[in-house]
């Protein structure tokens, strides 16, 4: 699986759902996928030398997602001093899920291991690799979510290990 095309067909869909899970938005899973595909083809050799691509793919994705962040809460707070804001609008919750509604609010570190271990079937290890914190950060964290989403989510209970 070496051919940008070939790599984009097999898991273009696949990434997009990850990607959507871990941000709840659509528009923007699809556009941070996409951007890792064009950087794919910036790359003078494409996916050579890559073992596996799609893990490739999903750690720029996600990181390209984590840079967004940290830019908009910036620019959040930039704009918050200028001019304050009220309440934003209630989202249009009619085709949200209540897992995606609870993940939304979870904080970002949970929701993000959260999402690559349980939809993208990623290992602790790999969470790790692909978010560059420690083994057993990724291992708190995935506790913590799963004990935020017990508290959000009516009649489900955190597994005890």
């Amino acid at each position: 699986m070496g051919d940008v095309a070939e790599v984009y067909h097999a898991c273009y869909r696949r990434l997009v759902v990850q990607l959507f899970a871990f941000t709840t938005d659509l528009a923007e899973a699809q556009d941070v996928v996409q951007e890792a595909f064009a950087r794919a083809l910036a790359r003078p050799r494409g996916f050579a030398g890559i073992d596996n691509p799609e893990a490739w793919l999903r750690t720029v994705a996600v990181n390209v997602v984590r840079r967004r962040w940290r830019r908009r809460r910036v620019l959040d707070l930039i704009l918050l001093r200028e001019h304050p804001l009220g309440d934003p609008p209630a989202p249009d919750t009619d085709l949200r899920t209540d897992l995606t509604r609870a993940l939304d609010v979870l904080p970002r570190t949970f929701r993000e291991v959260i999402v690559l271990h349980y939809y993208a079937d990623l290992s602790v290890d790999e969470i790790a690799a692909a978010l560059g914190v420690p083994a057993g950060t990724v291992k708190s964290r995935l506790a913590r979510g799963r004990a935020a989403l017990a508290a959000r989510l009516d009649g489900y209970e955190v597994a005890r290990a």
